[in-house]
């Protein structure tokens, strides 16, 4: 016996398709958005992950940074401390220097030139006297810078001539004025270790 169908399968079997389309794109849409979710909640941990990483690494910053000024407050106090007690150790060295500095003066000061005036400023010592001719002044310049332990870097400020006594007694001199350093105690010392060391180098060898 032959069946025939009469229904209309064609149409309900495009519906059914349809029906399976929509379903597998439903799941796909469904799919799609908890990928969408799980990678945004991924990348949304690591954000947080970072941005506590970086929070902590500007709080440590905010706490070095407060060290680092801790330690510069602390090298200027103790730089402040060392100028004050090199400034004490100078008044003590300097309290010599007049005496040392005039027996320089007397020893250096060659014949023929005589001092009137003498002013210190400082470290440098300003002299003004009368000399025979100016090769006195130019020898006594070199005895200043040559020959001194105390004092150093003479300096020829003014010379000129002049005339000593009245009338027929009168003189002619040369009045010049000369600015030479005085050296520190401090510096005398250092320069004499220095010598020290050259002259008496560490001659031992390794065995």
């Amino acid at each position: 016996m032959i069946k025939i169908n009469l229904l209309p399968h064609r149409e309900a079997k495009r519906k059914q398709l349809k029906h399976d389309f929509y379903t597998l794109l439903l799941l796909a849409g469904i799919v799609a958005a908890l990928i969408v979710m799980s990678v945004g909640a991924f990348f949304s941990m690591r954000i947080s992950q970072q941005t506590d990483k970086n929070n902590f690494i500007k709080t440590e910053n905010g706490k070095l940074d407060e060290k680092i000024k801790e330690v510069a407050s602390l090298k200027q106090e103790i730089d402040g401390l060392k100028a004050r007690q090199q400034a004490v150790e100078d008044l003590q060295g300097d309290r010599n220097q007049p005496v040392f500095m005039f027996d320089e003066l007397v020893k250096l000061t060659p014949e023929g030139v005589y001092l009137k005036a003498l002013k210190q400023d400082g470290q440098r010592i300003l002299l003004n006297g009368y000399a025979q001719s100016n090769q006195r002044v130019s020898e006594f310049l070199r005895s200043l810078g040559n020959n001194s332990l105390w004092m150093d870097k003479p300096d020829l400020i003014e010379i000129k001539s002049a005339a000593l006594g009245q009338g027929r007694d009168a003189k002619r001199v040369v009045d010049f004025t000369i600015t030479v350093g005085i050296k520190r105690a401090r510096e005398i010392d250092s320069v004499a270790a220095s010598g020290a060391e050259v002259s008496n180098p560490d001659t031992k060898k390794p065995r």
